[in-house]
Protein backbone atom coordinates (compact mmCIF):
# COMPACT_ATOMS: atom_id res chain seq x y z
CA UNK A 1 0.00 0.00 0.00
CA UNK A 2 2.92 2.28 1.11
CA UNK A 3 4.47 1.67 -2.39
CA UNK A 4 1.49 2.64 -4.68
CA UNK A 5 0.65 5.80 -2.64
CA UNK A 6 4.37 6.40 -3.59
CA UNK A 7 3.90 5.77 -6.72
CA UNK A 8 0.23 8.10 -6.91
CA UNK A 9 1.79 10.73 -5.66
CA UNK A 10 5.14 10.97 -7.59
CA UNK A 11 2.63 9.87 -10.90
CA UNK A 12 0.70 13.51 -9.46
CA UNK A 13 3.57 15.41 -8.92
CA UNK A 14 5.10 14.34 -12.89
CA UNK A 15 1.70 15.35 -14.11
CA UNK A 16 1.51 18.76 -11.80
CA UNK A 17 4.62 19.55 -13.80
CA UNK A 18 3.45 18.67 -16.81
CA UNK A 19 0.67 20.68 -16.95
CA UNK A 20 2.67 23.71 -15.71
CA UNK A 21 4.80 23.54 -18.65
CA UNK A 22 1.82 23.36 -20.89
CA UNK A 23 -0.07 26.09 -19.23
CA UNK A 24 3.08 28.40 -18.89
CA UNK A 25 4.87 27.91 -22.09
CA UNK A 26 7.77 28.06 -20.71
CA UNK A 27 10.85 26.75 -23.37
CA UNK A 28 12.82 23.53 -22.61
CA UNK A 29 16.20 25.49 -21.65
CA UNK A 30 14.04 27.02 -18.48
CA UNK A 31 11.41 24.69 -17.91
CA UNK A 32 12.05 21.55 -18.91
CA UNK A 33 8.81 18.56 -19.22
CA UNK A 34 9.44 15.65 -16.75
CA UNK A 35 9.76 13.38 -20.27
CA UNK A 36 12.26 15.47 -21.34
CA UNK A 37 13.68 14.96 -18.28
CA UNK A 38 13.93 11.53 -17.98
CA UNK A 39 15.21 11.47 -21.15
CA UNK A 40 18.76 13.47 -20.13
CA UNK A 41 18.52 11.02 -17.13
CA UNK A 42 18.55 7.69 -19.64
CA UNK A 43 21.41 9.63 -22.37
CA UNK A 44 23.55 10.76 -19.11
CA UNK A 45 23.24 7.46 -17.09
CA UNK A 46 26.65 6.77 -16.55
CA UNK A 47 28.00 10.64 -15.95
CA UNK A 48 25.06 10.70 -13.18
CA UNK A 49 25.96 8.06 -12.21
CA UNK A 50 29.67 8.71 -11.60
CA UNK A 51 28.90 12.08 -10.18
CA UNK A 52 26.13 10.46 -7.81
CA UNK A 53 28.42 8.22 -6.50
CA UNK A 54 30.96 10.62 -4.76
CA UNK A 55 27.74 12.92 -3.34
CA UNK A 56 26.77 9.93 -1.85
CA UNK A 57 30.07 9.09 -0.21
CA UNK A 58 30.13 12.59 1.01
CA UNK A 59 26.84 11.97 1.98
CA UNK A 60 27.26 8.99 4.39
CA UNK A 61 30.96 10.22 5.82
CA UNK A 62 29.57 13.37 6.86
CA UNK A 63 26.39 11.43 8.18
CA UNK A 64 28.89 9.49 10.20
CA UNK A 65 30.84 11.84 11.57
CA UNK A 66 27.71 14.00 12.55
CA UNK A 67 26.44 11.41 14.17
CA UNK A 68 28.97 9.93 16.37
CA UNK A 69 30.29 13.96 16.75
CA UNK A 70 26.80 14.38 17.95
CA UNK A 71 26.63 11.53 20.33
CA UNK A 72 29.41 12.43 21.79
CA UNK A 73 28.84 15.73 22.74
CA UNK A 74 25.37 15.16 24.14
CA UNK A 75 27.04 12.18 26.32
CA UNK A 76 29.70 14.59 27.53
CA UNK A 77 27.44 17.48 28.13
CA UNK A 78 25.14 14.94 30.41
CA UNK A 79 28.28 12.97 32.03
CA UNK A 80 30.83 16.27 33.17
CA UNK A 81 28.13 18.57 34.62
CA UNK A 82 30.77 21.12 34.70
CA UNK A 83 31.36 21.61 31.01
CA UNK A 84 27.66 22.09 30.71
CA UNK A 85 27.66 25.43 31.26
CA UNK A 86 30.23 26.34 28.84
CA UNK A 87 29.66 23.66 26.37
CA UNK A 88 25.57 24.61 25.66
CA UNK A 89 26.25 28.42 25.45
CA UNK A 90 29.01 27.47 22.74
CA UNK A 91 26.75 25.11 20.76
CA UNK A 92 24.01 27.68 20.53
CA UNK A 93 26.26 30.48 19.46
CA UNK A 94 27.89 28.27 16.98
CA UNK A 95 24.18 27.95 15.20
CA UNK A 96 23.77 31.78 14.64
CA UNK A 97 26.53 31.49 12.39
CA UNK A 98 25.26 30.22 8.60
CA UNK A 99 27.06 27.43 7.91
CA UNK A 100 26.96 28.17 4.23
CA UNK A 101 29.21 30.76 4.86
CA UNK A 102 31.76 28.69 5.90
CA UNK A 103 32.52 26.82 2.82
CA UNK A 104 35.04 28.88 1.27
CA UNK A 105 36.42 28.77 4.32
CA UNK A 106 36.40 25.08 4.62
CA UNK A 107 37.49 25.28 0.88
CA UNK A 108 40.59 27.40 1.38
CA UNK A 109 41.43 25.29 4.95
CA UNK A 110 40.97 21.40 3.61
CA UNK A 111 41.35 22.40 -0.29
CA UNK A 112 38.56 21.26 -3.07
CA UNK A 113 38.68 17.54 -2.57
CA UNK A 114 35.94 15.52 -0.75
CA UNK A 115 37.43 16.73 3.11
CA UNK A 116 35.49 20.06 2.83
CA UNK A 117 32.61 18.56 1.92
CA UNK A 118 32.31 16.17 4.27
CA UNK A 119 33.27 19.09 6.61
CA UNK A 120 30.11 20.85 5.51
CA UNK A 121 27.68 18.18 5.70
CA UNK A 122 29.05 17.02 9.15
CA UNK A 123 28.56 20.75 10.74
CA UNK A 124 24.79 20.68 9.10
CA UNK A 125 24.05 17.51 11.00
CA UNK A 126 26.10 17.80 13.94
CA UNK A 127 23.61 20.20 15.87
CA UNK A 128 20.27 18.27 15.09
CA UNK A 129 21.74 15.18 16.43
CA UNK A 130 23.44 16.71 19.41
CA UNK A 131 20.63 19.12 20.56
CA UNK A 132 17.84 15.48 20.04
CA UNK A 133 20.30 12.72 21.92
CA UNK A 134 20.99 15.63 24.56
CA UNK A 135 17.49 16.33 25.05
CA UNK A 136 16.28 12.35 25.44
CA UNK A 137 19.25 11.86 27.73
CA UNK A 138 18.04 14.86 30.12
CA UNK A 139 14.29 13.45 29.79
CA UNK A 140 14.97 10.38 31.30
CA UNK A 141 11.87 9.20 33.20
CA UNK A 142 13.30 10.73 37.14
CA UNK A 143 11.20 7.33 38.38
CA UNK A 144 13.27 4.99 37.09
CA UNK A 145 16.64 7.18 37.67
CA UNK A 146 15.61 7.60 41.26
CA UNK A 147 14.70 3.92 41.40
CA UNK A 148 18.37 2.76 40.03
CA UNK A 149 19.84 4.94 42.80
CA UNK A 150 17.99 3.24 45.41
CA UNK A 151 19.10 -0.03 44.09
CA UNK A 152 22.74 1.68 44.07
CA UNK A 153 23.30 2.12 40.45
CA UNK A 154 25.90 4.35 39.96
CA UNK A 155 26.15 7.20 37.10
CA UNK A 156 27.50 4.75 34.19
CA UNK A 157 25.16 2.02 34.89
CA UNK A 158 22.06 4.52 34.97
CA UNK A 159 24.02 6.34 31.86
CA UNK A 160 24.06 3.16 30.10
CA UNK A 161 21.04 1.03 31.51
CA UNK A 162 18.30 4.15 31.82
CA UNK A 163 19.37 7.27 30.22
CA UNK A 164 20.60 5.88 26.88
CA UNK A 165 17.65 3.47 26.23
CA UNK A 166 15.11 6.16 27.07
CA UNK A 167 17.10 8.45 24.82
CA UNK A 168 16.87 6.27 21.94
CA UNK A 169 13.37 7.73 20.21
CA UNK A 170 14.91 11.66 20.64
CA UNK A 171 17.94 10.23 18.95
CA UNK A 172 16.00 8.52 16.32
CA UNK A 173 14.46 11.65 15.58
CA UNK A 174 17.59 13.47 15.34
CA UNK A 175 19.16 10.94 12.83
CA UNK A 176 16.06 11.78 10.57
CA UNK A 177 16.66 14.97 10.02
CA UNK A 178 20.36 14.54 9.96
CA UNK A 179 19.18 12.09 6.85
CA UNK A 180 17.54 14.68 5.31
CA UNK A 181 19.54 17.91 5.59
CA UNK A 182 23.19 15.55 4.76
CA UNK A 183 22.84 16.42 1.29
CA UNK A 184 22.52 19.96 1.74
CA UNK A 185 25.88 20.24 3.10
CA UNK A 186 27.77 18.03 0.73
CA UNK A 187 25.82 19.87 -2.46
CA UNK A 188 26.69 23.79 -1.16
CA UNK A 189 30.16 22.33 -1.03
CA UNK A 190 30.44 21.20 -4.05
CA UNK A 191 28.71 24.07 -5.48
CA UNK A 192 31.70 26.86 -3.75
CA UNK A 193 34.53 24.11 -5.08
CA UNK A 194 34.73 20.98 -6.67
CA UNK A 195 35.64 18.90 -9.90
CA UNK A 196 33.22 15.88 -8.87
CA UNK A 197 29.87 15.22 -8.06
CA UNK A 198 26.04 16.04 -8.14
CA UNK A 199 26.70 19.59 -7.20
CA UNK A 200 29.37 20.28 -9.28
CA UNK A 201 27.41 18.38 -12.19
CA UNK A 202 24.49 20.95 -11.86
CA UNK A 203 25.99 24.15 -11.65
CA UNK A 204 28.18 23.08 -14.97
CA UNK A 205 24.76 22.46 -16.45
CA UNK A 206 23.06 25.22 -15.54
CA UNK A 207 26.19 27.49 -17.48
CA UNK A 208 25.79 25.52 -20.07
CA UNK A 209 21.95 26.07 -20.22
CA UNK A 210 21.62 22.27 -20.18
CA UNK A 211 18.38 22.53 -17.78
CA UNK A 212 17.25 19.07 -18.45
CA UNK A 213 20.62 17.57 -17.22
CA UNK A 214 20.57 19.87 -14.43
CA UNK A 215 16.59 18.68 -13.29
CA UNK A 216 17.93 15.03 -13.65
CA UNK A 217 21.07 15.06 -11.34
CA UNK A 218 18.60 17.37 -9.22
CA UNK A 219 16.46 14.25 -9.43
CA UNK A 220 18.87 11.74 -8.48
CA UNK A 221 19.88 13.74 -5.52
CA UNK A 222 16.62 13.71 -4.39
CA UNK A 223 16.11 10.03 -4.90
CA UNK A 224 19.43 9.56 -2.76
CA UNK A 225 18.60 11.74 -0.44
CA UNK A 226 14.93 9.85 -0.03
CA UNK A 227 15.93 6.35 0.18
CA UNK A 228 18.21 7.01 2.50
CA UNK A 229 15.73 8.67 4.79
CA UNK A 230 13.37 5.94 4.59
CA UNK A 231 16.18 3.56 4.93
CA UNK A 232 17.33 5.16 8.35
CA UNK A 233 13.69 5.33 9.20
CA UNK A 234 13.29 1.48 8.48
CA UNK A 235 16.65 0.35 10.61
CA UNK A 236 15.36 2.35 13.59
CA UNK A 237 11.92 0.92 13.29
CA UNK A 238 13.76 -2.59 13.56
CA UNK A 239 15.93 -1.09 16.47
CA UNK A 240 13.13 0.26 18.14
CA UNK A 241 10.24 -2.02 17.79
CA UNK A 242 8.08 -0.18 21.09
CA UNK A 243 8.41 2.85 18.82
CA UNK A 244 4.90 4.36 17.81
CA UNK A 245 4.48 4.40 13.92
CA UNK A 246 5.98 6.93 11.63
CA UNK A 247 3.34 9.26 9.80
CA UNK A 248 4.19 7.03 6.43
CA UNK A 249 2.12 4.11 7.74
CA UNK A 250 -1.33 3.37 7.71
CA UNK A 251 -3.28 4.90 10.68
CA UNK A 252 -5.34 1.65 11.03
CA UNK A 253 -2.14 0.53 11.66
CA UNK A 254 -0.53 2.61 13.80
CA UNK A 255 -3.28 2.54 15.91
CA UNK A 256 -2.99 -1.05 17.37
Amino acid sequence: MNALRSLGIAAGLCGFWQLLVWLTGAPHFILPGPLRVLEALYNNAGLLLQHAGVTLAEILLGLLLGVLLGLGSALTLIWFRRLRAWMLPVLVISQSIPVFALAPVLMLWLGYGMASKVAMATLIIYFPVTAACYDGLRHAPAAWLELARTLGADRRTQLLQIRLPAALPALGSGLRVAASVAPIGAVVGEWVGSSTGLGYLMLHANARMQVDLMFAALLVLSLMAVSLYFLIDRLLRRLMPWQSETLFDDAPEAEQ
